[in-house]
């Protein structure tokens, strides 16, 4: 079953680069159901997981100017302080504390699945609709606010169920920020969920659930899994992966849902 670790990282990192999903919609659910790692340790080790394979994301982005780096501290000013509340409050009340709290992080992360899913099958047409709606003279203030609280959204979505900073960031920062290129606004997303995984992750690390020898395994596969994803990745058409990968997240989200 060791072994199975770094193939399951290398296919989920093949997968992201090739469409640039975010890892955390995939690796934690297939720990969950595949693996039977309890919903809090597959959540915590991915956070980790998610903020170094992320990190390298940002790195290209950042060389290619196509973070905004605004855009990322207001996001960060409503999610960081958000995912440590979150933590904090399941920690203290909930019984049994993070690792009690399985059922609500399997129902989070099933109606995150979901949502990612509607955002992949919709994406064009909500920033279209974004675009055809903007305000003629934005307001940076109300701008600005409403960013932080996206953040703050994020942070409790992201902080349980390990999904939503990808997916469901980028198409709020389409309606936030229709005028600005799309590549900007991933480029901006992934920046962003470095930080915000790496607060979550460690959170779940002080709250004892992480999972080393788990977390090496996977990145050992999914490292290069990325880079072979991401050299195919413009010869498979998007427009048919997407769907696929879209429909396999609705059916495990689901299920997640279902179970309860």
């Amino acid at each position: 079953m060791d072994l199975m670790y770094p193939l399951a990282g290398f296919a989920v990192g093949a997968i992201v680069g090739l469409t640039g999903v975010g890892g955390g919609s995939l690796m934690t659910p297939l720990l969950v159901l595949l693996f039977g790692v309890s919903p809090s340790v597959a959540v915590g080790t991915d956070l980790l997981y998610a903020a170094v394979t992320k990190a390298g994301g940002t790195v290209a982005h950042s060389l290619k100017g196509t973070v905004d780096w605004a855009i990322t501290r207001a996001l960060a000013y409503g999610s960081i302080p958000g995912a440590a509340l979150t933590l904090l409050l399941v920690h203290r009340f909930f019984p049994g504390g993070i690792g009690g709290a399985s059922k609500l992080i399997s129902l989070f992360l099933g109606i995150a699945l979901v949502l990612t899913a509607g955002a992949l099958i919709f994406r064009k047409k909500l920033q279209a609709f974004a675009q055809r709606h903007a305000p003629a003279q934005p307001n940076p203030r109300r701008t600005f606010w409403l960013t932080v609280l996206t953040g703050a959204v994020l942070g409790v979505l992201v902080s349980i169920s390990s999904v939503g900073a990808g997916a469901l960031g980028v198409t709020a920062l389409f309606f936030l920020y229709p005028s600005l290129p799309a590549h900007r606004i991933v480029g901006s997303d992934i920046a962003h969920a470095v930080p915000l995984t790496l607060v979550a992750g460690i959170g779940h690390w002080l709250l004892g659930s992480v999972d080393w020898f788990l977390l090496g395994s996977l990145l050992l596969g999914s490292l290069p899994g990325i880079w072979v994803g991401s050299q195919i990745s413009a010869k498979v058409p998007e427009k048919v992966l997407r769907p696929i990968l879209a429909c396999m997240l609705v059916l495990i989200g689901s299920k997640l849902i279902a179970a309860h």
